[in-house]
C-alpha cells in the first residue's frame, strides 16, 4: 500500500471503532486462549496495532512475547514507533521462523491482499510455525460483490466466501474451531453506502481509480458514526462468543494445529 494508507492507519488504529471492535471480535473468537499464549505471532501485523494490544493484555512483557512480520518496511517503522520490538520484514507466504515456534498465530486482513499471490501457501505457513495444539485466527474480507475504491486503495487480491476461507484454512491441515462471518450488523449499511458511491456491481472494475490514486475507507469518524460503529461491534462481539453469523464484511476462522501434527 501507499505510505499515506499506512499513517493514516498508525494514527486511528488505536481509537477508531472498527479496529477496536473488530480486536474485540477476535477477542470472542479465540477466547481465554488469546490471553493465555507465551508467544504470538502477528503474521502481516501492519503499523502493530493489534500486537501492541496484546501484549498490553497479556502483561509480564519479559515472559510473554509479541512478534510481528510484514512486508512493508513503512508499515514497520509505525510499528517501532509504537515501541515493539520483534518486528521483521519479510513474507507470510515464507516466514523466517522455526515450525512449532508459536502458541498462537494471528493473520488478519493479509492473505487476501495481492503480495499474497498464493494463500495456500500462506496458510501452510502459518500452520508450519503454530505449535501442535496451538491456534491460529484469520481474518479476511468478505464478498467480491462489495469491492470497491477501499480494495483499490489496499490492494486486495479477493474478497473470500466464508466456506472457501475455511476450506483453504483446513487444507493447511489445521482443524477448524469456528467458521463464521463478522460485522453483520453494519452489513446492510456497507452495501447500500457502496452502491451509493458506484462502488461495486454497477460500475466496472475498470472505472475505478488508478491504485495510486484512490483512497481507503481508514480516516477518522465523526463522533456519532463512532459511538454507533463501537456499541454495535461490541454487541456483536458478545453474540460471537455463542453464536456463529451467516453474513458480515469479514469472515473469519479460528483453527487449531492437531497435536498429533508431525
Amino acid at each position: 500500500m501507499k505510505p499515506a494508507e499506512y499513517e493514516a492507519m498508525y494514527r486511528v488504529e488505536d481509537t477508531l471503532w472498527w479496529y477496536v471492535g473488530m480486536r474485540a471480535i477476535v477477542r470472542a473468537l479465540v477466547g481465554t486462549r488469546l490471553d493465555a499464549a507465551d508467544r504470538v505471532l502477528d503474521a502481516g501485523c501492519g503499523t502493530g496495532g493489534t500486537l501492541a494490544w496484546w501484549q498490553r493484555r497479556a502483561g509480564q512483557a519479559g515472559v510473554r512475547r509479541g512478534f510481528g512480520i510484514d512486508l512493508s518496511s513503512d508499515a514497520l517503522h509505525f510499528g517501532s514507533r509504537r515501541g515493539l520490538e520483534r518486528l521483521a520484514r519479510g513474507s507470510v507466504s515464507a516466514l523466517p521462523y522455526a515450525d512449532r515456534s508459536f502458541d498462537g498465530v494471528l493473520s488478519l486482513d493479509v492473505i487476501y491482499h495481492l503480495d499474497v499471490a498464493d494463500d495456500r501457501r500462506a496458510l501452510a505457513e502459518i500452520a508450519r510455525v503454530t505449535r501442535p495444539g496451538g491456534w491460529a485466527c484469520v481474518r479476511v474480507p468478505a464478498f467480491d460483490s462489495l469491492r470497491s475504491a477501499h480494495d483499490v486503495a489496499v490492494h486486495t487480491r479477493e474478497r473470500y466466501r466464508l466456506p472457501r476461507l475455511a476450506a483453504r484454512v483446513a487444507g493447511a491441515g489445521l482443524e477448524i474451531d469456528r467458521a463464521t462471518y463478522a460485522n453483520a450488523f453494519l452489513f446492510p449499511a456497507a452495501i447500500a453506502s457502496r452502491l451509493a458511491r458506484k462502488g461495486v456491481n454497477h460500475r466496472p472494475r475498470g472505472s475505478w481509480p488508478a491504485p495510486e490514486e484512490a483512497k481507503s475507507d481508514v480516516r477518522p469518524a465523526s463522533a456519532v458514526v463512532q459511538a454507533v460503529g463501537a456499541a454495535t461491534l461490541t454487541a456483536e462481539s458478545v453474540l460471537l462468543r455463542h453464536s456463529d453469523l451467516p453474513f458480515g464484511l469479514s469472515a473469519i476462522v479460528v483453527a487449531t494445529r492437531p497435536m498429533d501434527a508431525a
